[in-house]
C-alpha cells in the first residue's frame, strides 16, 4: 500500500516542499523578530538616527513603541486592536 500511495501522491511533491520551506522560512523570521540581541539593536539604532537629526523625537518614540510591542506582544497575525 506505501508503494502505491507514494506513487500517487508523487506529483504533489513540490507543493508539499514549497510548504515546507515556507514553515520553515516563518519560524526563522518569527526567532529574529524576537530575539532579544535584535530588539536591542534596533533600539540603539533608533537612538543612533535621533542623535544624528535623521528622525524627530515623535518618530523616535513611534518606533521605540513598536519595537517594544512586538517584544511584548508576539504578531498573531491579527491586526492591533
Amino acid at each position: 500500500m506505501g508503494l502505491i500511495s507514494s506513487i500517487f501522491t508523487l506529483p504533489i511533491a513540490p507543493i508539499r516542499a514549497v510548504l515546507w520551506l515556507g514553515e520553515v522560512i516563518q519560524d526563522q523570521v518569527e526567532q529574529q523578530l524576537h530575539d532579544p540581541a535584535a530588539i536591542r539593536r534596533e533600539l540603539e539604532e533608533i537612538d543612533e538616527a535621533a542623535a544624528a537629526g535623521h528622525i524627530t523625537e515623535d518618530e523616535k518614540a513611534a518606533a521605540q513603541q513598536a519595537v517594544l510591542n512586538r517584544m511584548i506582544r508576539p504578531d498573531t497575525g491579527a491586526p492591533p486592536i
